[in-house]
């Protein structure tokens, strides 16, 4: 149970979001959501209650500006987990695929990861507590054609996440890192079809997984880097 806990949560108001927070919230966790596009706010108030919505605290923010990722931390007060869900996924052939875009990638998945996560960290530090969750992907320890760009990034994810697990040995702070194959979001459904959808994993399945690591209850639990498949 995470009753009481201060969830720093990115990408709160995404597909994944969608699953991860109400059920962050049903563990009795108040949450900051920094966000990009109101309509997605708007969108996720939709399915949440006002006591739920009291819980949560929506900040605008550019995760990739690092003095606004310093304000949105230290706005926190104190930041029990960091759960960060922010990502992006794009596919195509190495030889035809432009640099920008490659930059894009490694920002937007590995950029955002490295500046949430050693906010969170200088603030969990202070306190000599705190859980850490990232979401890796299965193509970054199983990469696939036309995923080079977006397996290495991932990839990256995982190895920062098993890096700050090592440097946080002794302490009682962990970092652990999940694996989804395909989430059944929206937005993949519409670019995928739904007709293996039934196999894929579900935002409510993922967020079990992603509040066991943010508890308290998972302090032994360090540097893993856990494969939620699905049935794919």
């Amino acid at each position: 149970m995470l009753q009481g806990k201060q969830v720093l949560l990115t990408g709160g108001t995404g597909g994944l979001g969608l699953g991860v927070t109400p059920t962050l919230l049903a563990q009795g966790a108040s949450l900051t959501i920094p966000y990009h596009n109101p309509r997605e706010v708007e969108r996720l108030k939709g399915f949440l209650s006002p006591a739920d919505l009291s819980r949560i605290q929506f900040v605008a923010a550019d995760l990739l500006d690092e003095s606004t990722v310093v304000r949105l931390v230290d706005g926190m007060g104190q930041v029990d987990a960091l759960v960060h869900l922010v990502g992006g996924f794009n596919m195509g052939n190495t030889h035809e695929y432009s640099l920008e875009q490659w930059r894009k990638d490694l920002d937007v998945n590995l950029t955002t990861t490295f500046l949430v996560c050693k906010h969170s960290l200088r603030k969990m530090r202070e306190r000599g507590y705190g859980r850490i969750v990232t979401t890796g992907s299965r193509g970054a320890v199983e990469p696939g054609a036309q995923l080079a760009s977006y397996s290495a990034s991932k990839a990256g994810v995982v190895a920062l996440t098993k890096a700050i697990a090592q440097e946080t040995k002794g302490t009682n702070i962990t970092a652990n890192v999940v694996l989804p194959s395909v989430i059944d979001t929206p937005t993949n459904r519409a670019a995928m079809g739904s007709e293996n959808a039934d196999s894929w994993v579900k935002p409510e399945s993922l967020a079990q997984v992603i509040c066991f690591l943010a508890s308290e209850a998972a302090k032994d639990v360090r540097g893993a880097a856990v494969p939620v498949y699905g049935s794919i």
